[in-house]
């Protein structure tokens, strides 16, 4: 499934008007002009598919963030199940083990796959718009600094080119979400996307979709922050300090490994930040009477860390993979991957001066 579905995305569908640029190596005064940014500095080397900054590759990091967070969302919809219920009754769902159990017992081995659809559909276009304008966001926030002050800085950037990003990535998001929870905790309410969605829109009107917007970008948006900027530094680090030869002696496979494990550092830090704002999502979207302030006041801080374990095994998980997959996608379109971010020459120069004249 994988493997065709990247071969749909590299046979054309985002050719044509969201190609401005010829995907061919850019002429040198081009590079020289787009290296501006120390963080993302950005070449086109002879065999990439596109140009690094083309809309061809920016188009090609949405088609990465459909397969990544899509298809990882999908695969832990079990688990996603056990978590949400155990936010939404925890009397009657002890622990997760006894979740699964319980759930089991009373809906058979296929209940645990209740969800799947506006799951899929809806991280799939949150995944869209996550990779996708942080890659847009990223070069166009550094664009507006110099070398070293977007180096100085570089995290700064990663964390306002991620909220940027997830702040429309929840608007496509909100809607499935809305659907998926009800579906997953509301027995007798829908057991399909195609039941849930009518009778959601003739009770309480399209306004219901998007009741838990505001809590999810609670959640989201330090979520997204945390991965993006926990990511992008840690890979850093274990290019610096734990992998023994600089990234580019690295074979594709061995990079690959290192995203994978940076990935699930960030994913650990990800669930901790996010974890209280997804017990109130799951809350609102199950009882349309609840406000923020009656759940927070109902639960209290023990109950809003309801679940916690469980969701940092899921999303570890879930953010080391999504960091494999769209890496991999990179890899296998043959798209530009820029190095993690290096000190400018002219800044590196100039500490070296600064530092040889107070030696003297």
């Amino acid at each position: 499934m994988f493997s065709s579905l990247l071969d749909v995305a590299r046979n054309s569908p985002f050719r044509g008007p969201l190609t401005p640029t010829s995907c061919q190596a850019a002429p040198p005064a081009l590079l020289e002009e787009n290296s501006q940014s120390g963080m993302a500095a950005a070449v086109a080397v002879q065999g990439d598919s596109c140009e690094f900054g083309s809309g061809k590759y920016y188009a090609l990091c949405g088609v990465g963030g459909i397969l990544s967070c899509g298809l990882t969302h999908t695969v832990v919809v079990p688990l996603d199940l056990v978590k949400c219920r155990l936010q939404v009754d925890p009397n009657k769902y002890k622990n997760v083990l006894n979740g699964f159990k319980v759930s089991v017992r009373e809906e058979g081995l296929r209940g645990l796959a209740k969800g799947w659809a506006p799951t899929f559909i809806g991280y799939s276009l949150q995944g869209l718009f996550k990779f996708g304008l942080y890659e847009v966001f990223k070069v166009q926030y550094s664009s507006m600094l110099d070398e070293e002050t977007a180096y100085v800085y570089r995290t700064f950037v990663y964390l306002a080119a991620s909220a940027s990003a997830e702040f429309f990535a929840d608007i496509a998001l909100s809607p499935m979400e809305a659907a998926k929870v009800r579906i997953q905790t509301m027995p007798g309410f829908a057991t399909t996307l195609r039941e849930a969605w009518p009778k959601m829109v003739q009770n309480e009107g399209y306004g219901t979709f998007y009741k838990g917007l505001v809590p999810l970008w609670g959640r989201q948006i330090p979520y997204t922050m945390m991965k993006f900027a926990s990511f992008e530094k840690t890979v850093e680090l274990l290019y610096k300090h734990v992998v023994p030869k600089p990234r580019d002696q690295c074979s594709k496979a061995e990079q690959l490994v290192v995203t994978f494990a940076a990935g699930y550092i960030a994913g650990v830090f990800c669930a901790i930040v996010s974890h209280p704002a997804d017990t109130v999502v799951s809350k609102l979207n199950q009882d349309r009477t609840a406000t923020i302030g009656s759940i927070v006041g109902k639960l209290g801080m023990a109950g809003v860390w309801k679940g916690l374990g469980p969701r940092i095994v899921m999303i570890g998980t879930l953010t080391a993979l999504q960091w494999f997959i769209y890496d991999a996608v990179k890899v296998t379109l043959r798209m530009p991957r820029p190095p993690p971010a290096e000190m400018p020459e002219s800044m590196r120069k100039r500490l070296e001066a600064e530092s040889a004249a107070k030696s003297e």
